[in-house]
Formats: structure tokens, C-alpha cells, sequence
């Protein structure tokens, strides 16, 4: 006799079995249509595949067939679906050329504003961490600022103007950290430099009060360590430094070991003065 413990256990069983089977009939009907000259029914498939978010299969019988709907009523589903397999797979660089070449072909399209967009979206993905050369994320603020000054009513703005300062403050983040190595290799001169040029390039940053901090450090170790007839000037531009930080942000969190510089720069000062 049946328990309805080993009843359950059947029932999982047979469903599991029929999962299975299904399974097997529609990668079986995937390939028997991958394979046919069927293009009516390759399109067909390849719709029911993209509502499912079957990408990869989508894109597989849109590839097959979308040289075929050339000039046709049909070529501009096509190539919008065939372009946003590519995106939804992760395949940005593939993605943004078919989407920019489908507001190429179609300007006027109800999906011409989308297409454009996560074109620009795909350039943001490809955008690599800040450490690293930074062309692509370069290319994905011109992009969408391209999106924003074309479509400045957009549903989309607002992530657009999101995705343009997380990419703007990579490139602050970049700039930032080589002028801090160079600080860090003792390459003074070339630390001072870099952040100047970083507060004059970045005037907005939220790493402006870092950059003042680190260009007074670089500043306080070229003085310190320069020979007298080079001294007098470095202390001087040091203490400058110093003073614009303080006065800038008096709350600054290191403000303490700016003035232990300071006071230092000071004391030089005092000294080389007396020897004169």
C-alpha cells in the first residue's frame, strides 16, 4: 500500500520527468527552426523567444533572418530586437553599434529615444574601473551628454545625468590618485603640479579639500628637503598652501597635521632668515 510519503515522492518524480520533456521539445522545436529555411517561422520563434527573455536564442534566429527583412515593414522590429539581444547579454560594445545604427536607419522610431539612450548606457558599462585608461569612460560622457542635448525632455534624464557624475568622478578619482603617487614616489614638483592642475580641471570636486591637503604635504616635503638657495621660495609657496587650506575649510578633519606642517615651514623659515 501507498504511503502518501512515497505518493508525493511519485508525483515529484513524474513532474520532474515532465519538466524534462518539455524541456527536450522546445530545444528540440529551437533547433529544428534554427536549422529550417523557415523564415516566417524563425521570425515567429524569435519573438516568442525575446518576450521570454530568452536572449540568447532570440538573437541566435534574429541573426539568421534579419538580412532577409531588409526594406521590409518588419526590418525595424527586427533590428531594435536584434540590437537590444546584444545589450541584454551583456555585449556592449556589439550593443551600441547596432543601437546607434538603428537611430541611424530609423531617427523617427518610437524606440529611436530608447536606442539612443542605452547606447549611450552600453558606452557607461564599458567605462573601466579608474585605475585603468579611461577612453571608454571619455566616450560614455560625450555619449550620453550627446542623449541629453537631444533628448532633454527624456524619461530617461534623470539616469543619464546620474550615469554623467558617477563617470566624472572617475576621472576625478584618476587624476586625483596620480597626483597623490606622485607625491607618494617623492616627485614633489610633479605632485603640486598634478593638483593644480586638478582643482583648476575640477573646480566642483568633493575631493577638493584631499587635493589641498596633499598638494600642502608634497609642497611641505620639497621645501623641507631643498637646498638653501631654493628653500626660501618653496617655504614660502608651502605656507601658502597652507593658509589657502585653512582658510577654505577650517573644519578639515587633518587640519591638525596641516598646522604641524605649517609650524614646521615656519621654523625653517625663521632659520634660513637668521643665517642671512
Amino acid at each position: 500500500m501507498l504511503t502518501f510519503a512515497s505518493c508525493l515522492k511519485f508525483m515529484k518524480k513524474g513532474l520532474y520527468i515532465l519538466l524534462l520533456s518539455i524541456l527536450f521539445i522546445s530545444c528540440s522545436d529551437f533547433q529544428k527552426t534554427l536549422k529550417s529555411d523557415d523564415t516566417a517561422a524563425k521570425f515567429e520563434m524569435a519573438e516568442e523567444l525575446y518576450d521570454a527573455q530568452k536572449w540568447a536564442k532570440s538573437f541566435r534566429l534574429l541573426d539568421q533572418i534579419l538580412q532577409k527583412y531588409r526594406g521590409k515593414p518588419q526590418a525595424e522590429k527586427l533590428t531594435f530586437m536584434h540590437a537590444m539581444c546584444s545589450y541584454q547579454l551583456g555585449d556592449y560594445y556589439i550593443a551600441s553599434y547596432h543601437l546607434d545604427k538603428f537611430t541611424d536607419i530609423y531617427p523617427q522610431s518610437e524606440k529611436a529615444e530608447q536606442a539612443s539612450f542605452l547606447s549611450a548606457k552600453g558606452y557607461y558599462h564599458n567605462s573601466p574601473v579608474y585605475s585603468k585608461e579611461q577612453k571608454e569612460t571619455v566616450e560614455a560622457i560625450e555619449k550620453l551628454q550627446l542623449f541629453v542635448n537631444a533628448y532633454p525632455n527624456s524619461q530617461y534624464l534623470n539616469e543619464a545625468n546620474t550615469l554623467v557624475k558617477e563617470l566624472d568622478f572617475k576621472l576625478e578619482k584618476k587624476a586625483f590618485e596620480i597626483a597623490k603617487q606622485y607625491d607618494l614616489i617623492s616627485d614633489f614638483k610633479a605632485s603640486i603640479k598634478s593638483f593644480n592642475n586638478f582643482l583648476l580641471e575640477f573646480p566642483g570636486t568633493t575631493l577638493r579639500s584631499e587635493a589641498y591637503y596633499y598638494r600642502l604635504d608634497a609642497a611641505y616635503n620639497l621645501a623641507i628637503l631643498s637646498i638653501d638657495y631654493l628653500k626660501e621660495d618653496r617655504l614660502n609657496e608651502a605656507i601658502g598652501y597652507y593658509n589657502a587650506l585653512k582658510k577654505t575649510y577650517p573644519n578639515y578633519e587633518n587640519l591638525e597635521s596641516a598646522t604641524l606642517m605649517n609650524e614646521r615651514l615656519q621654523e625653517e623659515l625663521k632659520t634660513l632668515t637668521t643665517k642671512s
